[in-house]
Formats: structure tokens, sequence, C-alpha cells
């Protein structure tokens, strides 16, 4: 009997790991295959770790184990240093899977022979979600928005950068090592890196399919992208790798803009910060009325478009300038970046 291991980092996940642990146990395997669960727990204190060991005594398929670091690369170690399996998925518990998903990893991994295997990164809003929170996942499924990213490309099969989450054969943790645990965020990119630069590939498949649930509070999505911003440089700097433009764009803006601000109150003018203003403001117009023409949206959900739109930019370009000034000051990630928040 052949073992397919599901990795999963969680910390303070009470209200939702009952139904997520459930999931995984009803996800199809192909005949010949047994399913084996690991979920790192953080070191939760709101109960979940109650309910993990009140599980795991009553499923034999479910283990959990302590993740002291209590961040996504220690837990994703953790679980992997006790997995079983000669293929390992990965799975978050704030997502929802097909119940194929782990026997479509399994497929595509063995037609494509790639290092690792994922599906693109489907948002959509909770049952009863508020406006706020159809406005966060119309922006975040958007190629404008998004850069042209191929994972949040939902009909796109082929070789990709990276997927959402993943999954490998043993033998790719063997040959490109685990998780970096100096990255509280972009761990998965810097992997996918790793691999690709090694010689190995990714591979993006539609028929893996799952439903992420994104933010629901525009302070959640600007405190989220500044971590993704934020620890970008850092990945960079490990592999020499230059910035994309959609990485370098938001960062760029932020500068010139606080710098046509400095000097306005310099009494050089408030023209340039006004032209960048407007023309950015024009910018994310255009965007929201992209997003209108992709797909149908209350008028309620596409006024709040533009000020996610902004928190995804100011967020990831914020956190892009002070990873950088933190990468080329000393080389070490703030503690007040090392939190993860929800």
């Amino acid at each position: 009997m052949r073992t397919v291991s599901v990795i999963v980092p969680c910390r303070n996940e009470r209200r939702y790991i009952e139904g997520f642990c459930a999931g995984v146990m009803r996800q199809q395997v192909p005949q010949g295959w047994s399913l084996q669960l690991v979920v790192a727990d953080g070191q939760s204190d709101d109960g979940t770790r109650d309910l993990l060991q009140d599980i795991a005594m009553h499923e034999p398929r479910v283990q959990w184990i302590d993740n002291p670091g209590r961040i996504v690369s220690t837990g994703l170690n953790a679980a992997l240093a006790v997995a079983r399996g000669e293929a390992i998925v990965r799975m978050d518990v704030h997502t929802e899977y097909a119940d194929d998903y782990v026997a479509q990893c399994l497929a595509v991994m063995e037609e494509t022979g790639a290092d690792n295997v994922g599906g693109p990164w489907r948002a959509v809003p909770d049952a009863q979600a508020q406006p706020m929170q159809h406005a966060v996942a119309a922006a975040f499924q958007s190629r404008w928005v998004a850069g042209g990213a191929l994972s949040r490309q939902l009909d796109y099969d082929g070789f990709a950068d990276t997927v959402y989450l993943g999954s490998w054969p043993r033998a790719s943790f063997q040959r490109f090592g685990g998780f970096d645990e100096q990255l509280v965020r972009n761990q998965d990119d810097e992997h996918n890196l790793r691999i690709v630069k090694g010689g190995g590939r990714v591979w993006q498949s539609s028929r893996i399919r799952s439903v992420y649930r994104p933010r629901a509070a525009l302070s959640q999505v600007f405190r989220q992208y500044l971590q993704y911003g934020y620890w970008k440089p850092f990945v960079m700097k490990k592999h020499g790798q230059a910035a994309s433009v959609r990485h370098a764009i938001p960062s760029v803006f932020v500068v010139m803009l606080g710098l046509a601000l400095l000097a306005g109150f310099l009494r050089q003018g408030m023209a340039p910060f006004f032209v960048l203003t407007g023309l950015y403001a024009a910018a994310v117009t255009a965007m929201t009325l992209m997003i209108a023409r992709e797909g149908k949206h209350p008028v309620d959900v596409l006024l709040r478009v533009p000020a996610v739109i902004a928190a995804y930019h100011f967020g990831y370009g914020i956190g892009s300038i002070i990873g950088w000034w933190d990468v080329l000051r000393h080389g070490a990630g703030r503690p007040r970046f090392a939190k993860l928040t929800r």
C-alpha cells in the first residue's frame, strides 16, 4: 500500500479545524493508496489543540504535532519530518478542496513527472460574505490586478514559476531541500524558485481544484500584502534574483509618491504629487472597469474595489521598501513582520 501525506500548518483555528479535517478525510485516493494527515499546530491557545487531540484519537489517519516556531515554514518542515508518504500534498485550513483534489495531484504528478504540481489560486467569498469580501475576491482574481500571474489563471495548464499550495514526490525534498525557515511569507515562492533554478519543473493543472476564502476586511488585506511585500526582497537576495515588473511597480510608485509629497512640503510645488495621484486614480478606475467587465458584480461591490486595489498596491509597495531596507542594512527580518495575521 502506497501512502500520500497531507501536511498542514495551523495556529488558532478552532472555528475551522474540525470541518477541514473532515474534508480531508473525504478525499478520494486511487486504489492502492492510503492517506495520512499531519497537522503542525503553532502552539494554539484558542482550543485548537484540544480539538486536534480529539480528532486524532478517533481517526487513526490524523496525526498532530507541535510547531514551536509558530510560522508556516517551520510547520511544514516539522510535518515533513514525520510524514510517511512517498507523495506529499500541502493544504491550508482556509481553503476548500474538490473531493478529488489529492487524486488529481497524484495523477498530474505521474503524468508530468514534475517536481511540484498544483492548481490555480481561486478566491471565492464566504456564503454570507459582506460586499467588502466580494470586492477582495474580485480584485484578487483579476488579471489586471494580479499583473498576469499564472497562478490566478483558472484555465491555465502548463509549466509555471509557482503554484498554489503544491504537491511533491518525496524525492523533490531530498533533491531540493525543505522550506526556508527564515521566511514568514513567500516560503512557497522561494521553494519553487529553488526547484526551477536547480533544473526541476513546476506544473500547474486546472484539474486540481480548490477554493480560497480571502480576507474580509480592508485592514486585513493591507497587512497581508505588507508581509508579502516585506519578505519578497529576502527571497530575491538569497537567489540573486532581480525583481519582476509586477513586483517592482508598487514599491517604485510608493517611492515616487513619497518624494513628490516631500517636494511639496519643501515648497517645491505639489504639481508632481497631484499628477501622480491623478494617474494612479485613473489606472485604478480602469482596473475597476475591467473587473466589472470580467464578471457580474453589484454596485456596492464595485465601489469598494478601488480601495482593495490600493490596499494591495500600497501594502505590497510599503512592505517591499521596508524589506529592502532591512535586507541591505542587516539581512534579518523584523520580529513585527514575523507574526502571521488573518
